[in-house]
């Protein structure tokens, strides 16, 4: 039994305070600065209060005006980044289940070089691959693509990792029980396998779906049409270069709104999220 002592519940609901404050104090400026004229933002010092232009910044920002360095909107933006978030997350969620159940239920020659062989691509970063993925891509046509977007970057060994090892929990009495009812492969897989991981599921989907979403290096060398631009490079391309003035109301009004659908995805999938990182159950 833990004591619960005053002074220490103080401190640490005020630590917690402070750390909060820290990590949303930039976002709260971000959402002041969509709200204000370009003008008011580059005073010194900044408003700290929220303006009365909030809703022409965000109109502004959702239908697009062609100033901002790219002709395209944040919604056409938002639906790339959904489109890819969604085709890497139940990429990577349907490949790692199949091929963490071919290395844990078949047998197979070099089944555990197979395993390791998977396992190893985590030692080589995103940056040392890219180049020849990119090649390869360019030369089957599809740049500017959301297979280009998305197919090289849907196999995880990560989640195959995690997967593999959740499966290897499973108590080898469903297993044989599945035989004695005449249940083949895919049928175990499918009935029981799935439904066991669905905590799992739910966790890796709400981290995959980040993942896709703040996607910016690869579809950096990708999308040369502004059609096919993510909402994180669509946010980079507003940057005007050289003396050219930035509309920072613009741009913070389009970094609130790209933050919105991840928001949704955590909230609505917290309680499965967590679940499926603590949870012992088999």
């Amino acid at each position: 039994m833990v004591d619960r002592n005053p002074w220490l519940n103080f401190f640490s609901h005020a630590v917690l305070i402070f750390g909060v404050a820290i990590v949303a104090f930039p976002l709260y400026l971000a959402l002041v600065a969509s709200t204000h004229t370009a003008d008011a933002i580059v005073q010194s010092p900044m408003p700290l209060l929220p303006g009365t232009h909030m809703w022409e910044n965000y109109k502004e920002a959702l239908i697009g005006s062609g100033k901002l360095g790219s002709n395209t909107n944040v919604i056409q933006m938002m639906w790339v980044s959904f489109m890819v978030a969604m085709l890497i997350t139940v990429g990577k969620i349907a490949i790692s289940l199949l091929s963490a159940f071919a290395i844990v239920y078949f047998r197979f020659p070099f089944k555990m070089l197979c395993f390791w062989a998977i396992f190893l691509t985590l030692m080589l970063p995103v940056e040392v691959r890219i180049l020849p993925t990119y090649k390869v891509v360019a030369e089957l046509g599809m740049l500017n693509s959301y297979a280009g977007l998305t197919l090289p970057l849907i196999a995880s060994a990560t989640a195959t990792f995690l997967f593999r090892q959740f499966f290897l929990t499973v108590p080898d009495e469903l297993v044989e029980a599945a035989r004695i009812d005449g249940a083949g492969a895919m049928r175990f897989f499918k009935d029981i396998l799935v439904p066991l991981s669905k905590t799992s599921i739910a966790a890796l989907f709400v981290i995959q779906f980040i993942y896709g979403w703040n996607q910016y290096l690869w579809p950096l060398l990708m999308t040369t049409s502004e059609d096919m631009y993510p909402v994180v490079i669509g946010i980079k391309r507003m940057l005007a270069g050289g003396e050219a003035a930035v509309d920072w109301n613009i741009v913070m009004a389009t970094a609130i709104l790209a933050m919105l659908p991840p928001t949704a995805v955590v909230m609505l999938m917290q309680k499965w999220f967590v679940k499926g990182l603590v949870d012992t159950e088999k």
